[in-house]
């Protein structure tokens, strides 16, 4: 079968290395003229590394695994700390924050050589008389195959053509993110925080060699220009905080390192494609990053569409499976859309006369359930 993906992203990139590793004929056009360099780090929980092992793709050490998670208050007082390493136990896949582009350079090297093609932006999906799907891209040129794959981001141009429209919206909040080298002591460790307060939330992630995967989520509008020092901005915001390692992030931060990733969100629909056109990843379910899923569920997608284009009978139906694969994913999509959504959340503190090791314990096993909710591998539900 001819597999057309649109989008070198995770999602795009992983698809393209299940099918290939299946002897599928795949290409991938990248919008970027060039491999991406930029972005942060990545938090895979379990279901994004099991799914990449299923893949075929070893991590082989990148990163820096999670053990637990913190939940701190500004002043620094831990609340309750999730503990990852019995999620770990639970599923038998691990967590771990890993550089974007690393990991995109890691599922890259396994696809044959060619598979991806640079400078080709994607304006169109078209679906043919004859049952093949069309990508057409700016210069004029169109690649066709028994199948496409809007595996474009969240503003996708498949996504425009299959739903009739662009239906996400922005939720009034944003992240400024970087991945840098932070002198703090979570560095050097395995374990994470998230400090929540009523200005928003900062994160602060180990990710390896050194590199600190940290955010800050604020309120935001899309017509609000951008401040010319970020930095200043965050240091007004949450200056008063007394938590050292936001102290420490907060000094040590340089505006050319910030990026900002604007949270969008839209509702889940049953159906994500026409004929043989699908979408994948972000494309087909933008949400907020509020509990670190996004990378995980496009991992899961390009999973779940590997196996359904694999099954008996999809080269002779690929619109049949491209349904299959939307109805088995479209329900912990939506689920973890919907947990996304909560920014609201930012500022919930636990009752302090639970305790800390009661809190803790119920929040992992929480943690533990929504996992096997929004997973399809870890449950083992195939399309």
């Amino acid at each position: 079968m001819r597999v057309v993906i649109v989008g070198a992203g995770v999602g795009g990139l992983a698809l393209a290395r299940g099918l290939s590793d299946q002897g599928h004929e795949v290409e991938v056009h990248e919008r970027s003229p060039e491999p991406r360099e930029g972005g942060a780090g990545l938090g895979l929980h379990s279901n994004g590394t099991a799914a990449l092992k299923a893949l075929g793709v070893d991590l082989g050490g990148i990163g820096r695994r999670i053990d637990g998670l913190e939940n701190r208050a500004p002043s620094g007082r831990v609340r309750y700390t999730l503990d990852v390493d019995a999620v770990r136990d639970h599923y038998g896949f691990e967590c771990r924050t890993v550089p974007r582009r690393e990991l995109l350079e890691l599922i890259a090297a396994g696809l044959p050589e060619g598979t991806v093609r640079y400078g080709r932006i994607c304006t169109r999906v078209r679906v043919n008389p004859d049952g093949t799907v069309s990508a057409l891209f700016g210069d004029g040129s169109s690649a066709t195959g028994d199948v496409v794959v809007g595996a474009d981001g969240i503003r996708s141009a498949a996504r425009r053509d299959l739903w009739d429209g662009d239906p996400a919206r922005p939720t009034g909040w944003a992240s400024w993110q970087a991945l840098t080298p932070v002198p703090v002591g979570l560095a050097a460790g395995t374990v994470a925080a998230v400090v929540q307060g009523r200005q928003g939330m900062c994160g602060i992630m180990p990710a390896g060699d050194g590199l600190v995967q940290w955010w800050f989520d604020v309120r935001w509008r899309p017509d609000i220009p951008r401040p010319a020092s970020p930095v200043g901005v965050l240091r007004r915001l949450f200056g008063d905080w007394t938590d050292p390692d936001v102290r420490t992030v907060l000094q040590h931060a340089k505006d050319e390192d910030l990026g900002l990733f604007e949270h969008v969100r839209h509702r889940v629909p049953k159906v994500w494609g026409k004929g043989g056109a699908t979408l994948l990843g972000d494309a087909a379910h933008s949400f907020p990053p509020f509990t670190a899923q996004g990378a995980d569920q496009a991992l899961e997608d390009a999973w779940a569409l590997s196996l359904a284009l694999s099954d008996e009978g999809a080269e002779a139906d690929p619109a049949a499976a491209l349904r299959r694969y939307e109805s088995a994913r479209r329900g912990p999509a939506a689920l973890a859309a919907l947990a996304s959504g909560t920014e609201a959340a930012t500022r919930f503190s636990p009752p302090r006369f639970l305790g800390k090791d009661r809190v803790s314990a119920l929040a992992t096993r929480q943690y533990v359930g929504y996992l096997g909710r929004v997973s399809n591998i870890l449950t083992d539900r195939r399309p």
